[in-house]
Order: C-alpha cells, then sequence, then structure tokens
C-alpha cells in the first residue's frame, strides 16, 4: 500500500477512470468458466441442452445477485459450486467432471494476472509518451552528462531522455514476453494428470480468450501458476528501480543552488515551514518513497512463493497481485506527470558546461586526427585540465597561446618526445572548436551519438516505435474485452463479457 501524497496522484488506469474498461475479478472469472464448460461440453455431447439451460439459469441468477450492493462474491471454487448446487440440485456437478477447483482458480488467476500486466504496459505506454514530448520540447539543449556521479561530456538532454525511452521500451517487451508465455489455457489439467472425461481442451481456450491449451497438465495445474506472479513481481521491480534511477539523476540537479534543470510544478512542490526561501519537491519524494514500496510489495511475493510448494495457489494471492499492479501503475503515471514538468535552463546548462572541461576528449581526438597517438594526446589533455584548474581557468578563458606553452611546457617533461611534434600540432580554429560544447556534439557521428541530426532521428524512430507499443497495447486491450480478460465499462458489472462466439452460441440456444 502507497503512502501519504504531497500532491495529487493519478487512478491505477487511465482506462479505467476514462470510463472504457473495467475490471474483472475472480467471482467474475468462476461465472465465466462454467459457461464456457457449458458450450464446450454440450457441444462434444457431454452435457444435455435440458440440464443446461437450467445451469445457465442459475448461474445468470447468481450473477445478477453477486452485482448488488454488498453482496458476496465467492473467489474459491469450492464455495461457488454449492449455489449453484442449492438452485439446480446435484445432477448440475456433472458439469465439474474432469475439471478440478485448481485448474479452475489457476485458469482465473491467469486471466487476471494478464489482465494486470496490460494495465501496467498502458502505463509504462504514458511514461515512454512524457519522455518523448519533453525530448521534442527540449530539441537541442544541451546539457552535461555524468560518468560515476561527476560531469563526463556534453550531450543533448533529448539524446539522454531517448536513453530513458529505451530503458522502458526493454520494460515494455518483458511483458509482452511475458504475457505471450503465460497465456496459456489450464483447463483440462484436472489438477496436474488429466483426465479420461473427453474434454475438448482447446475450444476452451478459444471460448476463455487464451491463445492456445495446455500442454503439459502438471505444468498448467502446479508450476506455471507461481511462475507467473514470480516473473509479474520482478519486471514491475526492474520498472521501479528505472524510476527511481531517473529520478535521483534528477535530484542531484534539484539539490544545486543554481541548477540546469528546473520542476516546473504546481502538484506536490511546497515551501518550507520554517525556511520561506526552501521549496521541497513532495511529490518526487514521495515517488521515490512508492517506487521502494512497491519494490518491498514485489519481493513479498517471492518470498512468499519460496516458502510454498507446488499447486499451493492461495485466493489471497489475487489480492495482493491487484494491489501491486495498481500501486506500479500509480507510481509509473505520477512519475509521467514529473517528467512532463521537467524543463532544461539552457543559458545555465551550458554555464555549467563551460565551469568545467568536459572537452577534453574531443581535444584528445583531434590531437590524434594531427597524428599524435592516442595516449599521449589523452596525457596533454590531462595535463592541460591540471593546470587550468590550479590557475582557476574554465574552457572559455583559455586563450591559443596558453595553449601553446603548455604544450612545450608538457613536451619537455618526456623522455622520449621523438614522435611528439616540436609545436603545437592544432590550429587556433582547431583548439577553439575542441572547447566549445555545441561542436563537439556536432561532431559526433556514430550511430546512436548525440548529434543534433541523429538525435532529431532518434526521436521519430522513437515515436514510431511507441506508437508500434500503442497499436499492441490496444489490440490486447480489445482482444480482451472480447474475451472475457477485461469488460466494458458500458455494460453493467452483472455483464460478465464472454467470447463472442460464446454469447452467439448461448442464444443460438433460445431460453438460454
Amino acid at each position: 500500500m502507497l503512502g501519504m501524497h504531497m500532491g495529487r496522484v493519478p487512478a491505477p488506469s487511465a482506462r479505467e477512470e476514462s470510463g472504457e474498461i473495467h475490471r474483472l475479478d475472480t467471482y467474475d472469472w468462476l461465472q465465466m468458466i462454467n459457461r464456457a464448460s457449458i458450450v464446450s461440453n454440450v457441444e462434444e455431447g457431454l452435457l444435455e441442452k435440458p440440464l443446461a439451460r437450467r445451469i445457465l439459469t442459475a448461474l445468470n441468477t447468481l450473477r445478477d445477485e453477486a452485482a448488488k450492493p454488498n453482496a458476496v462474491r465467492p473467489e474459491l471454487y469450492i464455495t461457488f459450486e454449492p449455489e449453484v448446487l442449492k438452485l439446480v440440485g446435484m445432477e448440475a456437478s456433472v458439469l465439474h467432471v474432469g475439471r478440478s477447483s485448481q485448474d479452475i482458480l489457476a485458469t482465473a488467476n491467469a486471466g487476471l494476472n494478464i489482465a494486470r500486466l496490460m494495465r501496467l504496459l498502458d502505463a509504462i505506454h504514458e511514461v515512454d509518451c512524457a519522455l518523448l514530448e519533453v525530448a521534442r520540447r527540449e530539441d537541442g539543449a544541451l546539457v552535461p552528462a555524468y560518468t560515476n556521479g561527476v560531469q563526463a561530456q556534453p550531450t543533448l538532454y533529448s539524446h539522454y531522455l531517448l536513453a530513458q525511452h529505451q530503458v522502458f521500451m526493454r520494460d515494455a517487451a518483458r511483458i509482452f514476453e511475458c504475457i505471450r508465455r503465460y497465456d496459456v489455457s489450464p483447463m483440462g489439467a484436472c489438477v496436474c494428470n488429466g483426465t479420461g472425461w473427453p474434454l475438448n481442451v482447446e475450444r476452451m481456450a478459444q471460448l476463455l480468450g487464451f491463445s492456445r491449451p495446455l500442454t503439459n497438465a502438471f505444468d498448467v495445474g502446479q508450476c506455471a501458476g507461481n511462475d507467473l506472479p514470480l516473473e509479474m513481481s520482478q519486471i514491475i521491480s526492474a520498472v521501479m528501480l528505472h524510476v527511481n534511477a531517473f529520478l535521483a539523476d534528477f535530484m542531484v540537479q534539484y539539490a544545486d543552488p543554481h541548477p540546469w534543470i528546473r520542476w516546473e510544478s504546481t502538484n506536490g512542490l511546497y515551501c518550507s515551514s520554517a525556511m520561506p526561501q526552501k521549496r521541497n519537491p513532495g511529490l518526487i519524494n514521495d515517488c521515490r518513497r512508492d517506487a521502494g514500496l512497491v519494490i518491498g510489495e514485489a519481493q513479498g511475493v517471492m518470498l512468499r512463493i519460496q516458502n510454498l510448494q507446488l499447486g499451493m495457489a492461495d485466493v489471497r494471492d489475487a489480492q495482493v497481485l491487484e494491489a501491486l499492479a495498481d500501486d506500479a501503475c500509480v507510481t509509473l503515471r505520477t512519475f509521467a506527470g514529473i517528467v512532463r514538468e521537467l524543463v532544461v535552463d539552457r543559458k545555465r546548462a551550458l554555464a555549467e558546461l563551460n565551469a568545467d572541461w568536459t572537452c577534453t576528449q574531443e581535444l584528445a581526438d583531434r590531437l590524434v586526427r594531427c597524428g599524435v597517438d592516442f595516449r599521449n594526446a589523452h596525457h596533454f589533455a590531462s595535463h592541460l585540465v591540471t593546470q587550468a584548474r590550479a590557475a582557476g581557468t574554465t574552457p572559455p578563458e583559455l586563450d591559443y597561446g596558453e595553449a601553446k606553452s603548455l604544450w612545450l611546457e608538457w613536451r619537455s617533461t618526456l623522455q622520449n618526445a621523438c614522435d611528439i611534434p616540436d609545436s603545437f600540432p592544432l590550429s587556433e580554429k582547431a583548439f577553439l572548436g575542441a572547447l566549445d560544447p555545441a561542436g563537439i556534439v556536432a561532431a559526433r557521428a556514430t550511430i546512436g551519438s548525440a548529434n543534433p541530426e541523429l538525435v532529431a532521428k532518434g526521436i521519430l524512430r522513437a515515436q514510431q516505435e511507441a506508437a508500434r507499443i500503442k497499436a499492441e497495447i490496444d489490440a490486447l486491450v480489445d482482444h480482451a474485452q472480447k474475451n472475457g480478460i477485461c469488460s466494458l465499462k458500458k455494460h453493467s458489472r452483472a455483464y460478465l463479457p464472454i467470447r463472442r462466439q460464446l454469447m452467439r452460441q448461448l442464444y443460438y440456444w433460445g431460453s438460454l
């Protein structure tokens, strides 16, 4: 459970908040599984239509009762089935032949977890959109890049944001892969060994919206039910780590008296109660805390699993995993809002670059082009920086004549200088160009570099990738809406969306 927040936080699901969809619970899945079993078993000649009609009538009655305020919604089949038998009679228990409560619960949990992963995908896409929005807005903004916490090179802030885009796209790819891995119907496992009852497991998978039926009854009934929550929780941990890494980077600047990047927010930024000058980034701190809390929740899933035997899935897992997914989505959407309000102070960023010697790699590279071996070029550039810092000289303040003098001084200290030019090999234009952050970035030519033209192309590619990801997410949601993994809000909660083919088949029977 997340803590208190200094500002406004979004809902777990933007689609739910907009009214596009609402989520199903375990009870909904118990209803769907039984309805799918009715269709499949009637088709296979395993269930007589008159009895099937009576069972469906009972399911409809229970569905309507469960939709009422404060109604009990059974989450275990062993408490769900007795309610059906009360209305139909013991003969209705034939529907359960070839099934077990374990494979039914495994099926429900698989469907619920896939829906949770889809909501997580949606939230990651929102983060990616925020990153690309700021990358476009801050196009051309020169900023320092840091390694080991130390200013290293000039770069473009858009280049940095494109790197973050790649980070979250890998997270999205892991989720897509996870969904595809576990998009398997456990129906037909009958605990762990399959059944002699001639059930059509392919048809059941189709009716419930899974892409394929089981291939090993022991796996889907005993193993996958633990593996999916474990994989899901660890993916969520990775996503939260990426949120915190970004915010930690930003907070280094925020703590500076003169930061080159600002958080221009009216949401969660507050004045200290004691120190009038102090502006605290409340929502950012809350987001970092929340990311840590979610990681803790995720590790709890792993710790629970390691102490259970195979097949001991607990209905309470649904509540734990629902909370985990919701908390992760809230944190991601909070993070997206924070990202959108980041603004680069370009003048201040350039001043920060010019205050230190991030240009020296370029200086060494240009000396190499003049015939100096790289190690000696590196040594001279390091010598120049050491002397300049000692004198309190910044790159814009170092003139060409001083550079030539430093070259002669450095060359005189070498034991073997026969291969080193007698005079400073760079022209004045080449030397001053090596000190210019914009020129340094423009000189980058390799694929994926911070060259402005390449970054602009990278933003376009990232936008196309984001659009492709959005289309894939929409396709998943559309499939889920048609097949029962999630439902359209325009229908009441009592309406249980099942595969359209299933509904058509039920209505084809007339009174069903």
